[in-house]
Formats: C-alpha cells, sequence, structure tokens
C-alpha cells in the first residue's frame, strides 16, 4: 500500500490548515512542528521575542486537545515549580505530591535560556522517559506528552546556553522568522476587531493523535533509507567544523521525522528526499562547532547543508 489511511491524511492536513488561521504566512513551520508532534518528540523554538511563538504553541494544543500549561522561566523559577513537590499533610499523616507545571499534554517551557541549569536539567528526565522523580517517586505525566521550549538568540540580556544534553533530547529546533509584509498586514487586519486564536476548532482528539502516531512508527524504511541516515551522521562525526557530531538519538529522530514526513505528504514508506527536507531542523542543534568555525561565523545549519550534499542519497523505488 503506498498511500496512509486517507481518513488519517485528511485530519493531518486539517489541523495545519486550523492551525494556520493563527499564525499566517508560516506553513513550513507549522509542517515542521506537526511533524515532531507526530514523531513523538519534543520542540524547540529559537527566535527573537514577538514572532509568535506562543500563539503557535496555543493553536496546537487547541487543534489537538492537548491539556496546556505554560510558564516563563525566569532565574528564580525552582526545579520543583517543573516537577512538583512533597507537602506534609497534617490530617492524614502522610505525605502528598503536589504536581507541578509539567502534569499536562503540551507544556510551553517559554525563555527557557533565562534560567538557572539546575532548573532546566529537571525537564531532561520527563523529556526522555515521560517520568518525573520527586524524593524517589515516579509520576507518569499524561500521554500524549510535548514540550515546547522557546528561547531568545544567545547573547540577549540575561540568558545562556542550553546543555548539550538537553538540546539533544529536543527533537527539532526550528525558528519563526519576521513575516512578510503581506502577512503582517493580513495579520493587523484579523487582529483589529478579535483575535484569530478563538476561531481555531478542536480537530484532534488525544486518542487520535495516539493512533497516528502508532500509524507515524509503521511508515515502510529500506535498509537503503538507513544505510543513507548511517552515512550522514558519521560524516558530521568526522567534520573539520565539528567537535561533536551526530548522537545515536539524533540518528533515531531522524528516522521518526523521516516518517511522520513521508505520512503528511501521504505516503507509507520513507524516501530520500524526507530525510533532506527534516535533516537540519532535526540535526543542526545537536551539532557543536569547533573554535576556529565558530571565528569564522559559520553556522550549523551551514554544516547539516554541506553535509547533506556531500553524501550521495540512494535510489530507493516504490515498495
Amino acid at each position: 500500500m503506498n498511500e496512509i489511511n486517507s481518513d488519517a491524511y485528511k485530519l493531518l492536513m486539517m489541523t495545519e490548515n486550523e492551525v494556520g488561521k493563527a499564525v499566517v504566512g508560516k506553513p513550513e513551520v507549522i509542517r515542521r512542528v506537526l511533524t515532531a508532534i507526530l514523531a513523538g518528540g519534543h520542540i524547540l523554538m529559537e527566535d527573537v521575542p514577538g514572532v509568535g511563538k506562543t500563539t503557535l504553541a496555543l493553536a496546537f494544543s487547541r487543534v489537538l486537545n492537548m491539556e496546556y500549561h505554560r510558564m516563563q522561566f525566569t532565574p528564580d523559577v525552582m526545579p520543583s515549580d517543573v516537577v512538583g513537590f512533597y507537602i506534609f499533610n497534617r490530617d492524614t499523616g502522610a505525605r502528598e505530591y503536589k504536581q507541578g507545571s509539567i502534569m499536562c499534554n503540551l507544556f510551553l517551557a517559554d525563555e527557557i535560556n533565562r534560567t538557572s541549569s539546575k532548573t532546566q536539567s529537571a525537564l531532561l528526565e520527563v523529556m526522555e522517559e515521560g517520568n518525573v522523580t520527586v524524593d524517589g517517586v515516579t509520576h507518569p505525566v499524561p500521554n500524549p506528552f510535548t514540550v515546547i521550549a522557546t528561547q531568545n538568540p544567545v547573547g540577549a540580556a540575561g540568558t545562556q546556553m542550553l546543555p548539550d544534553s538537553q538540546l539533544d533530547r529536543f527533537m527539532i529546533r526550528v525558528s519563526i522568522g519576521y513575516p512578510s509584509e503581506e502577512y503582517e498586514i493580513r495579520m493587523l487586519k484579523d487582529r483589529s476587531n478579535a483575535n484569530p486564536l478563538d476561531d481555531v476548532r478542536p480537530i484532534v482528539s488525544q486518542q487520535a493523535l495516539l493512533a497516528l502516531r502508532k500509524m507515524a512508527e509503521g511508515i515502510y524504511v529500506d535498509d537503503a533509507i538507513y544505510g543513507y541516515v548511517t552515512d550522514l551522521v558519521n560524516a558530521t562525526r568526522g567534520h573539520d567544523m565539528l567537535s561533536l557530531g551526530i548522537s545515536p538519538r539524533g540518528t533515531i529522530a531522524l528516522i521518526a521525522m523521516a516518517k511522520a514526513n513521508a505520512m503528511l505528504k501521504n505516503r507509507a514508506y520513507v524516501i530520500p528526499e524526507d530525510i533532506s527536507d527534516v535533516f537540519a531542523a532535526t540535526t543542526a542543534h545537536r551539532m557543536i562547532l569547533t573554535p576556529s568555525a565558530r571565528m569564522n561565523r559559520v553556522t550549523e545549519a551551514e554544516v547539516a547543508r554541506a553535509v547533506l550534499a556531500s553524501v550521495v542519497p540512494p535510489r530507493v523505488f516504490q515498495k
């Protein structure tokens, strides 16, 4: 079978269109975020303030029927604010767990690089395993669960770089960017009398989203594609502009994103173009540039594109 279930494909297209009501002129960003959610991953949005990062997260939470919590990460935020804590109940004589903000389906960690490293690290376990451990007791978060974190560009006042171990847990890094003149005028008109978010309708239930994720996992990947991905990540590990290449976690994320990308193109199998579509967004934030590369103002995205161009894709025929 070359195409996915028609009802599933319609749901995905309706989801994109509905989010597009609130975030105009950015279909490629909406597609990339939806791809990561479908692949079961977390999203890092790196951009200047005010371009619609929070609006995008809110729109997805409404369309996908996800319980949404937002936390503004400031220097005084504590790990217990994120994962929760225990208190002693005098009436029962027992300790009671008080949930942190992380207990939801879609958690927006706003300006994550403004808080302390200790608080940032509180997200590591939950992003990898879907659990939080407080005082030795493990608590699962709701399923489905997605973290969308925003960060201002490094160098902005009061910011600090995320640790490599945390960056590696984000499936993709995207940037919304400023709107074109045409879409900025449209945005002003749309918001003159109402908030477009109010018109965003629920499309996909939580159960349907879990079913769609299961369907994405089942997308066929040929052995030649696996070899192609392995060649690409190995090329980053020996690249002269990188002191650290793509981790095995990044390799797994690349395959998951390619499967979801194929599904969003109504295919039940992965082709090399699926890899190239998602490669930079999935790998650039996992690369550590050498000091000389940074001095020459080389970016991770440029290295990702160079690596992609250096490896010949396989000829994969339709399954």
